[in-house]
């Protein structure tokens, strides 16, 4: 059954192989266990059950905890042509009962609950009578009084599980479950010898960092309009103060939406529409926002005010980069704030004096992580008891600072030397291909395979090398091109460095990556997203996510096959999209040509500003107006 869901996972989800954590409980779960599963945001908990779905006879129930998770959830599973379907307050009476009839009628394979719908003695004996085939617990800490997010409706799940009468295997998922909570789920979900997997809690793409007597406001307007292109959250503790940044940054013009539980339903509802369909860059809210948010492209979350506990914090500062690229996780801590949290804690009437002091507790751990100078990264994944890294994570704030560097002079010559062979005229993708000595027709047609720098760096991974590349670039070692084709030039600084008159000391595990949100050709993949999603009133990050159209954009896929090797791209989404993608790609490569030819016109001839008005007629290429005023000006400053 396991190569039966690696065919599944390929066919239909576009990935080639299951993450270490995903396969081994797939594995638990086609072996009919209960299973707890514990993954990170953004490990593909959702596949870990959707698969088994798709292999098991009869309908999957997956309980989850809100209505905008399984409504992405369902939309996503629709687009991947696989029958699915939620039952909640969100529904018409017509659109119930067609739900219910297609499930009397075996046309659904997964149907998402709300845990309120388990009470419903009557809805409950309907669906004993259906073949059901096992249980997933999505969220599953909201079971436990000592997590985060307690939902005392989910207490009801083993009752219901009792009432369909028959042994079901039960698959619990979350993200942030420390052992105590781990060990709650256990006994209030009633699992019988479980298969446990808990991986390590470490978002390694996630970048911490700890501000300390910052200006709010300032601060928050600085870092925006460093990102104006990238989505993300700014996370406040109250709605006065939600309400207040919203009407600031409005002022300061920029794309913004807020919400929290004083706001009107329509009105909230409205803006975390368009903040999904990336209509609004930038959502401000309280902690009411988020949770089952599937939006998979938030690159940066900002907590205007300190947390009440590392759970909360984690899993909202987990929002940030879901789907596998960067994001930045960004702490302003005041020390007010703390009584903030603390005035809340004292005033909750619902809650014990245990509870209340559990909930100190948890609040002390924040500030402590908002005090230490060592490693941020590691505070956290001790906290969850994960002790893999020690000391050092090279990938936060406390550790940016560290004097752990290496000497990569002769690496930098490696890829300067290339550079220089080719006469300045590759892109950083066909670089890193000659680098890691990987052929293809277009690297074996030009001959570049016989240069003698070809697989000089295959010790290299693919991600270090791209990203080395790029560092070379942000640091001045190499210049990129402007236009549609970016090509990597040498400067003067890549002659010192060949000459040996400087040398390359970096930090270890220093990163830096290209900001794809510039990229021309990127944001024509995704404005064609944009138009798509619109049409089929989607959110766009269910089409294809960020990270898709970032490969699309570096590897410019030609044809099926090529296109099929992108991640996130299987036959079905293929079969939706493809040909669209496709056409974009290749009418943005027959841009590129025209543009390096009126480029290489320019530089030949010098061309005056009067000139360049009658360069379009004159060589007779169909290019935009916009590119046209590009080159204007680009000539203007020769």
């Amino acid at each position: 059954m396991l190569n039966r869901a690696r065919t599944l996972l390929k066919d239909i989800y576009g990935y080639e192989e299951f993450r270490f954590g995903q396969e081994k409980i797939v594995k638990g779960i086609l072996k009919r266990r209960d299973t707890l599963g514990i993954l990170p945001t953004g490990g593909g908990k959702s596949i870990c059950y959707q698969i088994p779905a798709l292999i098991f006879d009869g309908i999957t129930i997956v309980v989850s905890p809100l209505i905008s998770l399984m409504k992405d959830q369902v939309d996503t599973l629709n687009q991947l042509g696989i029958s699915s379907a939620y039952l909640n307050s969100s529904l018409s009476r017509e659109e119930y009962a067609a739900t219910m009839r297609r499930l009397r009628q075996n046309k659904i394979k997964l149907l998402y609950l709300a845990p309120e719908r388990l009470i419903n003695e009557k809805f409950t004996n309907f669906i004993g009578g259906l073949n059901i085939s096992f249980i997933a617990v999505d969220e599953a800490h909201c079971i436990s009084q000592w997590g985060h997010d307690f939902r005392k409706s989910y207490l009801e799940i083993p009752r219901f599980i009792k009432s369909l009468g028959r042994e079901l295997p039960v698959a619990a998922l979350t993200a942030t479950a420390t052992p105590k909570v781990r060990k709650d789920i256990i006994e209030k979900l009633q699992l019988e010898n479980p298969m446990v997997y808990v991986d390590g809690f470490d978002r390694p793409n996630l970048k911490f960092f700890v501000k300390k007597g910052e200006d709010p406001e300032q601060f928050i307007v600085s870092y925006l309009e460093k990102h104006r292109r990238q989505p993300g959250i700014i996370y406040a503790s109250t709605r006065k103060e939600v309400d207040s940044l919203y009407a600031y940054l409005k002022l300061k013009a920029f794309s913004v939406g807020k919400y929290h539980g004083g706001m009107d339903e329509k009105e909230r509802k409205t803006n975390q529409e368009e903040f999904i369909r990336d209509k609004l860059r930038i959502m401000v809210a309280t902690n009411a926002f988020g949770m089952g948010i599937d939006k998979s492209n938030v690159r940066f979350v900002i907590h205007r005010n300190i947390p009440s506990d590392l759970e909360s914090y984690y899993q909202e500062a987990g929002r940030a980069g879901r789907d596998g690229g960067g994001g930045e996780c960004i702490l302003l801590y005041n020390e007010e704030d703390v009584n903030t949290q603390e005035f809340f804690i004292d005033n909750n009437e619902e809650t014990s004096d245990k509870l209340k002091m559990e909930k100190f507790k948890k609040l002390d751990a924040m500030v402590n992580y908002s005090s230490i100078n060592s490693c941020l990264r590691e505070y956290i994944l001790k906290y969850f008891g994960d002790k893999r890294i020690k000391n050092y994570c090279g990938n936060c704030e406390n550790c940016h600072g560290a004097e752990d560097v290496v000497d990569l002079t002769v690496d930098a010559q490696k890829v300067l030397s290339l550079v220089g062979r080719s006469r300045s005229s590759l892109g950083s993708y066909t670089v890193t291909k000659i680098l890691l000595g990987e052929r293809d027709s277009k690297i074996e047609r030009k001959g570049l395979d016989k240069l003698s720098t070809f697989g000089l760096m295959s010790h290299y991974k693919r991600n270090e090398l791209e990203e080395f590349i790029n560092y070379l670039t942000s640091e001045g070692y190499l210049t990129q091109s402007a236009g549609s084709y970016p090509v990597l030039q040498l400067n003067g600084r890549s002659f010192d460095l060949l000459k040996e008159r400087e040398s390359l000391l970096r930090r270890k595990d220093e990163v830096v990556s290209f900001d794809y949100y510039e990229d021309p050709l990127f944001e024509r993949l995704n404005e064609l997203r944009r138009e798509i999603a619109e049409k089929e009133d989607v959110a766009p990050y269910i089409i294809f996510s960020d990270l898709t159209l970032m490969e699309l954009a570096e590897r410019k896929p030609v044809n099926r096959w090529e296109m099929l090797k992108v991640r996130g791209i299987g036959n079905q989404k293929f079969k939706n999209y493809g040909e669209d993608f496709l056409r974009i790609i290749n009418e943005f490569s027959e841009d590129d040509m025209e543009n390096i030819r009126i480029d290489n016109r320019i530089d030949s001839e010098n061309l005056s500003f009067e000139r360049i008005a009658s360069l379009k007629k004159e060589l007779g290429l169909n290019i935009s107006e916009g590119r046209l005023k590009e080159i204007i000006i680009k000539n203007l400053f020769m």
